[in-house]
């Protein structure tokens, strides 16, 4: 049983479903908040497009509140501007969302060749080489990713690729294959600096909004081709919403790891996946993190820590208003 580890060793370790004292604790997907702005005095919309502020903020979560693993960058949209999509960068409290789709479904838009150089690629990838250099032998560092589903609404529509599903599917694979390259691409690029863990969240293709075979056809294949370059890392895949029926499709996509939220019971999870891939999460991020209170939360994490999950994390991107004392109180229930 592994123990004396460092915190990079006991997240990688998690996520090999290796056998330990304890699971891993941090979070996988969007992890600053206020207070940690605050005790680093790096601040959104700045982080956002600051190399440094960005690596700074990414590192906070270790130390404001002991999580194991750094994470970057705070969004689903960079992809979304690297295709050209317009975004507005939000506020202190509020992520970035993208304002303005740059394609129609006539169009043919093409894989970009500085898809590293482009928008606010540019600034993770750099913020990534920081992270490795500073923090990189004793933090596990997490590069948050867009899958293809998502990227593709992001490019046309939300609205329009669930309506061209039925109506004109040879626009939605159109859009998701342009989309899966362009993730290869930048996926690679994210290896390359340092990344230890590709976290790809592609929450709409969740079961609000696609059946599993539906997942099967629109984006599993897509996803697996965006993974395709990831290299040494290791592949998380992260779906929003209740994920029992999906979870099975979710490991066909060749993800080491899988990030669920509370709306999926941890001990169905575990008996599901049954040690195929590694779980991640499922504390409520709304409640208990949001609303709850330490006592909530920490109730909530004995419950995941006791069904086996790998890495105890919140179950989804955490609000930048997240009280410090729930995200304590989850740390401390996991560590002790």
């Amino acid at each position: 049983m592994a123990t004396g580890m460092t915190p990079r060793e006991r997240v990688l370790g998690a996520l090999a479903r290796k056998k330990m004292d304890r699971p891993a604790v941090g979070c996988i997907t969007q992890s600053a908040t206020v207070d940690e702005m605050e005790a680093v005095k790096a601040y959104w919309p700045e982080a956002h497009t600051d190399p440094r502020q960005m690596a700074t903020l990414g590192a906070a979560g270790a130390k404001v509140f002991g999580f194991e693993n750094a994470r970057i960058p705070f969004c689903l949209t960079v992809e979304a501007e690297i295709m050209g999509a317009v975004v507005d960068l939000g506020k202190m409290d509020r992520t970035p969302m993208v304002k303005k789709h740059p394609f129609e479904s006539s169009d043919n838009p093409e894989v970009p060749k500085d898809i590293a150089s482009r928008g606010r690629a540019k600034a993770v990838i750099e913020a990534t080489k920081i992270l490795k250099q500073e923090v990189g032998k004793e933090l596990a560092i997490v590069a948050g990713t867009t899958g293809p589903f998502t990227i593709a609404g992001h490019m046309v529509g939300t609205e329009n690729i669930l309506l061209w599903i039925v109506t004109e599917p040879e626009s939605v694979h159109k859009f998701l294959k342009i989309a899966a390259q362009v993730e290869r691409d930048y996926v690679k690029a994210l290896a390359a600096a340092g990344a230890d863990i590709i976290a790809m969240s592609d929450p709409s293709a969740s079961t609000d909004m696609l059946s599993g075979e539906m997942f099967d056809e629109f984006a599993a294949p897509y996803i697996k081709t965006a993974f395709a370059d990831a290299g040494n890392a290791k592949k998380v895949l992260h779906i929003c919403g209740d994920t029992t029926i999906l979870l099975e499709h979710m490991l066909a996509t060749g993800a080491d790891g899988l990030s669920i939220e509370e709306k999926v019971k941890p001990e169905e999870a575990v008996k599901i996946v049954n040690g195929r891939a590694a779980l991640i999460g499922n504390i409520g991020v709304v409640r208990p993190l949001l609303q709850g209170t330490p006592d909530e939360v920490t109730a909530a994490t004995k419950r995941v820590v006791e069904s086996g999950f790998n890495f105890v994390s919140p179950g989804c991107g955490l609000a930048a208003r997240v009280p410090a004392d729930n995200i304590r109180a989850l740390v401390k229930a996991v560590k002790g």
